[in-house]
């Protein structure tokens, strides 16, 4: 249940580390699994609670969020609760305006156009003011998840941020996205900038009010190439671990594991290993030995079931587990799907995935 009364601090004792543990590169009896998008429409009670309910005002409300954020964890025993939000909050709290139009998706009513256009922008972000509702669902979930699983906390990177906010939604080429960075290389910068200042202190934030871990989603990856990533994404992504550490060194608050999850990056695996990260998430187009040779064993690496394994019969997700925790190994490893749950997927092959981990993982430890 999500009722306010509760102070802030003083949260319940964590009951299952395993997750925490495994992201340090600690040994763990099994392997932890959680799933992307592990709240979701998936679900028919997520349905059911968010009928009624505009998109961005679910998210702006602490008790939605707690209730939806909790809902898998009625059904399934997973590692971690992720907190529901949306990578585009921060892009509402920089000014723009932000709306879920249905069957099409996040839009912004007045994209980025020209340079000009960053004018428009809030320049210093109070986030407290302009995101603490995150906060404030954050502090409540962690208490009402008394302690059964540790609380992930999470933002968009900044180039994924910066590509929708011109792209003004979806799109196949981010073609004006990029042609941003082709033409406009030092706005492009300034518009980065602006993005890792505002993330940096969000993700504190988050920490403060209770997240127990942080992934930093650089979900359009895929679209550049390594020339480009290597100018436009990977500074941004490194300082913000950087950032984020030492100011939570500074204000006296637990150094949380950080996850980067960038998609479709394989391009780049050894600098994500090398970017102040404790683990790095993987999708699936990427072999697990390979991740494994380039990373190294100082990190842990995440992943990355195709998601779409999930369409499969039952025995056969649990023969494709079986094959993926083989070729990462158990140790020093998070279980996860290659990218998030897809709305028509069916719960029991969600918990079937989740117990075949558990299984398979305490097998080969045992043996």
């Amino acid at each position: 249940t999500c009722s306010l009364l509760r102070s802030p601090k003083g949260f319940p004792k964590l009951k299952n580390d395993t997750f925490l543990r495994a992201a340090r590169g600690e040994e763990t009896e099994h392997t932890p699994v959680w799933c992307m998008r592990q709240a979701g429409r998936y679900l028919p009670e997520f349905r059911e609670t968010r009928a009624s309910q505009d998109f961005f005002a679910t998210c702006r409300s602490p008790k939605l969020c707690c209730e939806l954020t909790l809902q898998p964890l009625r059904r399934f025993p997973l590692d971690a609760a992720i907190i529901f939000s949306d990578i585009l909050v921060v892009p509402q709290a920089l000014g723009m305006e932000v709306v879920m139009v249905p069957g099409k998706g996040p839009t912004f009513t007045e994209p980025l156009k020209e340079v000009e256009d960053l004018l428009k922008l809030r320049q210093k972000v109070d986030v407290t003011a302009e995101l603490g509702y995150v906060f404030q669902a954050i502090t409540l979930t962690r208490h009402s998840l008394e302690g059964k699983v540790p609380l992930i906390g999470f933002s968009g990177a900044p180039w994924t941020l910066m590509s929708y906010m011109i792209e003004g939604g979806g799109s196949t080429t981010m073609a004006k996205a990029k042609s941003w960075l082709y033409r406009h290389p030092e706005a492009s910068h300034r518009l980065l900038r602006l993005l890792a200042d505002v993330i940096i202190d969000y993700l504190v934030g988050q920490v403060a009010a209770g997240a127990q871990a942080l992934q930093l989603f650089e979900s359009h990856a895929g679209h550049l190439g390594p020339e480009l990533f290597q100018d436009f994404a990977l500074p941004y992504i490194r300082d913000i671990a950087q950032a984020v550490k030492s100011k939570l060194k500074e204000e006296a608050l637990p150094l949380v594991p950080m996850i980067i999850f960038a998609k479709d990056a394989h391009y780049a695996l050894r600098d994500l290993a090398n970017a102040g990260y404790e683990v790095v998430g993987l999708d699936w187009t990427i072999r697990p030995q390979e991740a494994r040779a380039q990373i190294g064993k100082h990190v842990t690496l995440q992943g990355n079931l195709d998601p779409c394994a999930l369409y499969a019969p039952k025995e056969k997700i649990g023969e494709l587990v079986k094959k993926m925790l083989e070729s990462f190994g158990t140790q020093r490893y998070i279980a996860n799907l290659g990218h998030g749950l897809y709305p028509d997927m069916n719960p029991e092959h969600v918990g079937a995935f989740v117990e075949a981990v558990h299984a398979h993982s305490r097998h080969i430890n045992k043996h």
